[in-house]
């Protein structure tokens, strides 16, 4: 049976425009990219498999692309359309978040810091300078590291930000572990850092760190 026999309600199409996209599982979603099967499997069927061969969704989003054409169903031009489909979700939230207005959205902030930072095999500090209203003037990778850590300065991160005339500033980093819990030393430097900015009457808004799981906020933890 093809998915044009299945009850309308099924259908992930028809179902997306019933009930918004967010109703759809992974596979259903993944069913509507790939648009058509395989002999003997569904769109959906297929997606399914391919959700089990590569362990997850976002495992598959990120694979490179000799691993992604090497799979059923899938080839180079799935993965340029993939890629665009990527890259387009990244403008949008760019968009989002940097498009003026003042940042009032923790969540949209998060969801933004970890299209960026998240899927990095190496650590990476960056912050987001906002103005006195806290509108976004930029967003900038200060410093790099190995998985085991970036080594940050105090003195590049208050240069930075009195370069973009900040007023206040987000700060964020990701752990590649997948853990994002903030370590003795991550509170110990952003005491450092928000002690040094506030000589310059910069604030510190939050430090949020990307993980594996949903980011950490030193803000919403009282650590601030």
């Amino acid at each position: 049976m093809t998915i044009r026999d299945w009850p309308a309600a099924e259908r992930p199409r028809e179902k997306m425009l019933q009930r918004g996209a967010a109703a759809l599982s992974d596979a259903e979603l993944l069913a509507i990219f790939l648009r058509t099967g395989s002999r003997g499997l569904s769109a959906v069927d297929l997606a399914r498999q391919l959700l089990a061969d590569f362990g997850s969704l976002r495992a598959l989003l990120a694979a490179e692309h000799d691993a992604f054409c090497q799979r059923h169903g899938l080839g180079t031009a799935k993965f340029v359309q993939l890629q665009a489909v990527l890259e387009m979700a990244r403008r949008h939230l760019d968009e989002t978040v940097m498009r003026g207005d003042a940042l009032t959205s923790p969540a949209s902030t998060q969801a933004w810091l970890t299209s960026r930072l998240r899927d990095r095999d190496h650590e990476v500090f960056a912050c987001i300078h906002l103005d006195n209203r806290h509108r976004v003037i930029a967003f900038e990778e200060l410093f790099r590291g190995t998985i085991d850590g970036a080594s940050v300065y105090p003195r590049e991160v208050v240069k930075a930000a009195l370069r973009h005339n900040a007023a206040a500033v987000i700060f964020s980093h990701n752990h590649p572990s997948g853990i994002a819990e903030p370590s003795r030393a991550d509170e110990r430097l952003t005491s450092r850092l928000r002690d040094a900015l506030a000589l310059v009457d910069i604030r510190v808004l939050d430090h949020v760190i990307i993980g594996d799981g949903p980011p950490v906020s030193f803000a919403e933890r009282g650590l601030l």
